[in-house]
């Protein structure tokens, strides 16, 4: 680990964009399905499809570099509490980036279209669907894939409250304390 850097690494700060543009592209891509004719619905769900399976790497990545790599220290003193829920903020934030793609790969692995409609990434190359869940009896794999679903849908409403405290809060430190987190490395 490198000790007291004073900014994040450019590795740290592309990886972020890329997974934060992503979801918020996955957001869209999932708000749309339910008005999209019959004629565009399977590209926009293999659209996010494919988005979610490739977020999942770059969100790997960014975990495996975040313990490898020290965050820059904060250019104020922060009070303790403000510390632990600015730790556990992120550390949720990094649980939901893993979490979000993985249910949905298993959501869609339960699928009972799944065995006849393969799935492609980004229309390259056939993705593989959980082998297990698929040889599932059909009754438990319906279940399962309203479980799963469910699991999809509500960490992505977690997904959204914090990363909406994630932002209010760099935001309010910038423009309210004036604590200089935009110095950190992350946002220009």
């Amino acid at each position: 680990m490198v000790n007291n850097p004073k900014s994040y690494t450019k590795i740290a700060i592309i990886l972020h964009w890329i997974v934060a543009l992503g979801l918020i592209t996955n957001i869209v891509l999932a708000l749309l399905i339910p008005y999209v004719g019959d004629g565009n619905i399977r590209f926009v769900i293999d659209s996010h499809k494919s988005i979610g399976i490739t977020l999942l790497g770059f969100a790997l990545l960014r975990v495996v570099w975040r313990f490898t790599h020290q965050p820059p220290e904060y250019s104020y003193i922060q009070p303790k509490l403000e510390r632990l829920a600015a730790h556990g903020t992120h550390l949720l934030l990094y649980a939901l980036m893993l979490m979000i793609p993985i249910s949905g790969w298993m959501h869609d692995s339960a699928w009972k279209s799944a065995s006849e409609i393969s799935m492609y990434w980004f229309g390259l190359f056939e993705w593989p669907r959980i082998a297990p869940i698929m040889e599932l009896e059909p009754v438990l794999k319906e279940q399962l894939h309203d479980i799963f679903g469910g699991m999809h849908t509500w960490f992505s409403y977690a997904l959204y409250l914090f990363s909406g405290i994630h932002i209010a809060a760099a935001l309010m430190h910038h423009y309210s304390k004036k604590n200089r987190v935009r110095g950190r490395g992350i946002l220009p």
